[in-house]
């Protein structure tokens, strides 16, 4: 019997989820060295690598290949095309013209059994150290939950019933992308959004929509690559860094959101992109920087 201890650092299991036009793809292209898997053929407007999907068999078929790649990250985009594509080919091996000829709900866990085998066969891309990101669309739903006095619409997974499960168990972390609004109500009582315009990620799961996280990363978040960048990057062990390094390195998610809110840092930068001379005087008073980091990020949240 072999055990290991401590906290183990591996490729990440990444599902992206929001509403319309909020930049899903967009931000998954901020991820290390992305290769898209563009089954819905929507990338044309970003600058990124991209295999056009147009079949399931093509899109199995690339998941195996990619790990002979060398890209840091496989983007499937998007899971709920996935999905269509999954359908249509049970139909055409099944000869069947609809998913409702299997009989009552059947068909649907069919394509559940082949997305769960789709969802296995990415460890291996994980194990290879690449992390793989899930884009999904999402849906409003109507849902009533067993001790609700009544039930109320929330967020999910574009996705089947039966699929949807799979995919939120399958991730490492799991983000609602959308805007943030908030509601003016009237004299009269009658409320109205304002707002819109910035775009949030969400970590942890609330009655409006799924999220998870793994890493405990805040609550909300910017819509910033600074946000999550340090999941993702190949950070040097403390012992091998120096001490001023190995304490930003610590709190990487409270310095670079600190440095792009004061300007010194662009959205898709990190601390370690500082000019030199800015960064040795840091080094001369981290913990004094470090602690008003992490108290700006609490001002702003």
């Amino acid at each position: 019997m072999k055990i290991t201890k401590g906290k183990q650092t591996r490729a990440q299991r990444v599902v992206l989820y929001g509403v319309e036009s909020v930049g899903k793809s967009t931000f998954a292209a901020k991820f290390p060295r992305p290769l898209f898997l563009d089954i819905e053929q929507g990338t044309s407007h970003l600058d990124v690598d991209r295999c056009e999907i147009n079949t399931w068999k093509q899109l199995t078929d690339a998941l195996t290949e990619a790990k002979a790649t060398d890209y840091k990250t496989i983007v499937v985009d998007s899971a709920d095309w996935a999905e269509r594509l999954c359908v249509e080919d049970l139909l055409a091996t099944s000869k069947k013209t609809s998913i409702e000829d299997f009989g009552f709900g059947k068909g649907w866990v069919m394509v559940a059994e082949r997305m769960s085998r789709m969802l296995s066969s990415i460890d291996q891309l994980i194990d290879a150290g690449k992390n793989v990101v899930m884009i999904a669309h999402s849906k409003i739903v109507r849902f009533e939950a067993p001790d609700a006095l009544a039930a109320y619409d929330r967020y999910e997974l574009k996705l089947s019933k039966q699929s949807s499960p799979l995919l939120k168990e399958f991730a490492d972390e799991l983000w609602f992308l959308r805007f943030k609004t908030k509601v003016s109500t009237s004299e009269t009582g009658k409320g109205k959004g304002i707002g819109g315009k910035e775009r949030i990620l969400l970590t942890t799961h609330s009655a409006a929509y799924d999220a998870k996280t793994r890493s405990g990363l805040a609550e909300e978040l910017p819509l910033e690559w600074a946000s999550v960048a340090h999941l993702f990057e190949a950070v040097a062990t403390p012992k091998h860094m120096v001490g001023w390094q190995a304490r930003l390195a610590e709190h990487e998610g409270a310095v670079n959101q600190f440095l792009i809110g004061r300007g010194v840092l662009t959205s898709e930068q990190t601390w370690r992109d500082c000019a030199p001379e800015y960064l040795e005087r840091v080094a001369l008073r981290v913990d004094q920087f470090v602690n008003t980091a992490i108290e700006w990020r609490a001002a702003n949240k």
